[in-house]
């Protein structure tokens, strides 16, 4: 679909002869806090924008405050026969829009995207007023009330304005395109499909109706003309089959087009991407087309360095790149969803997603995440509808998330995690609901699957009871169809000579050298284990959280500003990443050290067996786990050079031995 910037628009004064057009709204706003009593304080931005670019303490401050947002809009006269439309892809949290000074809607919720129709308030020939009033102060109605994550603020992802004809495929679904592709049968040899069409008319009562559906190649493979009844809130229901079709998964993400025609010369077209593939699960196993897929997935919060939550393309480009480079096959939408760019990307390179509705627990005692209000249950029955409706035909979506390590204490939540779970299977019975737990109790049987949130030899017992916790689950509840999540924190500037867990855990101090000891003992325990259909690693990156000391959250395999990866990434590239083999030497960092007895690890998926050396002198490695080495005691003096090859790999590092009770 084409899309025009609006300014464009107002420099040429005509109108598009396109049906049906999109103009980015993204540049020529002006922004300023309420509490601001001056026009004279209002800055000039374009989105995505929010006023907490880095929200870190003691470098700058977290504001949660209310914002106005304005710009002004051209109508063309040559739009009066037409309808207009304004969609929000992400506004955090609360958005009231007002159109030459009318209430236009109000969305409640900052992760899904919204439309209102702004047609009854527009004046045609002139310059229209928009404005958004902007609140990302937490509520006790909206979710989430409890969160490690920043509610950055602003208007952080895209804004259009969408002109179309009078009849047309709703923009106003649940912030949808409109049209949801259900797969109803899936096979080798056919898809059975239906596409569901919503329609919104001012006089029409029918329309006729075309759908044509194209392969992967762009051949025409399906087409349709129909009469169709226009009914509020209810879909024009279209059936459709694909003989021999090309089905998507991991390997091969073949993606389909659906094009929905409206109007005898389809004066308004809609198409959508998707992709075709069955989703099982047994106890111990995930299928996509009835074959096992391992899950080696990430989690991935929703902020960087410097940019906040207004993320571009490019951004998503980049953490993309280095999620596909340590071999991970799926992401955790962490809380809430992403752009809906991330998605297509996954659609087409075919990285599985699970998207969270926000219905989660900070590990604070202070905290409440749940209120038994109505409007906090409306509230989150309301987000979860926007999260599946909007990301529905995404094929690399295959799981929706209905809660996160919230707790059984206080009022009993049981009814409303089945009521989200319900509504969720009501939406998609395609797709497996998925719930991230720490608890004990019934509340671990609602969801299709459950992942257990697992910090064993971190704050409580040792890594050895992995064994006893993974064979009693083994032994009581096999039929639970379990995956696990763990990490902890590590800072790359905290180096240690003695990797042992702190006596008491302190958020300044995380030595790296833990981080990567806490990885390395799961990834040999846990991370390899039949008896899970998947793992998660938390987190792919840090992320920004004022809640702590320094204003970041350290449990990412990549530092807050991607520059750095940490050892435990190199750990699960060499694990995860089948096509190019790793070979890595821990603890580049610690490169500085008293003991004049060291032990070198390595980390390597090469073929050969690594080959290391200290001072071109040969040193013997064991292997400790898989992918994991670990070499003899080794005398070292002054400045040394430590070498390791493997076939044509090979890594170096310095140390230097220095006594810190000696002068030097």
């Amino acid at each position: 679909m084409k899309r025009y910037i609006i300014a464009l628009l107002m420099i040429l004064g005509v109108a598009s002869s396109e049906a049906r057009t999109v103009y980015s709204l993204n540049d020529g706003w002006q922004f300023f806090f309420k509490l601001e009593t001056s026009s004279d304080y209002a800055r000039h931005i374009s989105l995505p924008h929010t006023w907490n670019l880095d929200a870190l303490a003691g470098k700058g401050e977290y504001l949660q405050t209310i914002a106005n947002y304005t710009r002004d809009i051209f109508v063309p006269n040559e739009w009066s026969n037409k309808r207009l439309f304004v969609k929000f892809y992400g506004v955090q949290s609360i958005a009231d829009v007002f159109v030459n000074g009318h209430h236009a809607g109000e969305h409640r919720g900052g992760w899904t995207a919204f439309t209102f129709e702004i047609t009854p308030y527009l004046k045609y020939g002139e310059n229209n007023s928009l404005v958004v009033v902007v609140n990302n102060s937490y509520q006790n109605d909206i979710l989430p009330t409890s969160s490690e994550i920043n509610l950055y603020g602003g208007i952080y992802r895209d804004v259009e304005l969408i002109v179309t004809e009078r009849t047309t495929v709703s923009p106003l679904y649940y912030g949808s395109d409109g049209i949801l592709i259900h797969q109803n049968n899936i096979t080798d040899t056919s898809v059975d499909a239906t596409a569901a069409v919503y329609v919104t008319a001012v006089e029409d009562k029918s329309c006729d109706m075309t759908i044509t559906v194209q392969a992967p190649s762009g051949e025409t493979v399906f087409s349709r003309f129909m009469k169709a009844r226009i009914e509020p809130n209810t879909p024009v229901n279209i059936p459709f089959r694909i003989d021999e079709p090309l089905l998507w998964s991991p390997e091969e993400p073949n993606l389909y087009t659906v094009n929905i025609g409206i109007g005898p010369r389809q004066e308004d077209v809609v198409s959508v991407v998707t992709g075709f593939r069955k989703i099982d699960y047994t106890p111990s196993a995930l299928k996509i087309n009835g074959k096992v897929t391992p899950v080696n997935g990430v989690s991935l919060y929703h902020d960087r360095a410097a940019v906040g939550s207004a993320l571009r393309t490019r951004h998503y480009d980049e953490d993309l790149a280095q999620i596909r480079d340590i071999g991970a096959n799926a992401i955790r939408s962490v809380t809430a969803p992403h752009s809906q760019y991330l998605y297509d990307c996954c659609d087409q390179n075919g990285t599985l997603v699970w998207i969270d509705t926000p219905f989660t627990r900070a590990p604070y005692l202070s905290d409440v995440f749940y209120y038994s209000t109505e409007k906090f249950k409306q509230n989150g029955l309301q987000q979860m509808r926007e999260v599946i409706i909007q990301n529905y035909n995404h094929p690399s979506v295959v799981m929706w998330g209905i809660y996160s390590l919230v707790w059984l204490r206080g009022d009993n939540i049981l009814d409303y995690v089945k009521k989200l779970n319900s509504t969720a299977k009501g939406l998609d019975a395609t797709r497996p609901t998925v719930a991230c737990s720490n608890q004990d109790g019934d509340i671990n049987f609602v969801s299709d699957l459950i992942v257990w949130q697992q910090d064993l030899g971190w704050e409580r017992g040792a890594f050895d009871d992995l064994k006893l916790w993974r064979d009693g689950l083994s032994k009581d509840w096999s039929n639970l169809r379990s995956s696990v999540a763990y990490g902890e924190s590590g800072s790359i500037d905290q180096q240690t000579d003695v990797a042992m867990k702190p006596a008491t855990i302190d958020e300044r101090w995380l030595p790296e050298r833990w981080h990567t000891e806490f990885h390395e003992q799961y990834a040999q325990r846990i991370a390899q284990d039949s008896l899970f259909w998947g793992v998660w690693v938390n987190n792919m990156f840090d992320f920004g959280s004022v809640r702590h000391n320094d204003g970041i959250s350290r449990k990412g395999l990549v530092s807050f500003d991607r520059k750095d990866q940490k050892d435990a990434y190199y750990l699960y590239r060499a694990l995860w990443n089948k096509k190019s083999p790793t070979l890595y030497i821990s603890e580049k960092r610690r490169n500085i050290r008293q003991d004049s007895v060291q032990t070198i690890k390595i980390y390597s998926s090469a073929k050969d067996v690594p080959v290391l050396t200290v001072n071109k002198e040969a040193v013997k490695v064991n292997q400790t786990a898989p992918c994991q080495y670990v070499s003899d005691p080794v005398v070292m003096h002054g400045r040394n050079v430590v070498e390791v090859k493997a076939g044509e790999l090979s890594d170096q590092q310095i140390i230097t031995i220095r006594n810190a009770l000696k002068q030097r």
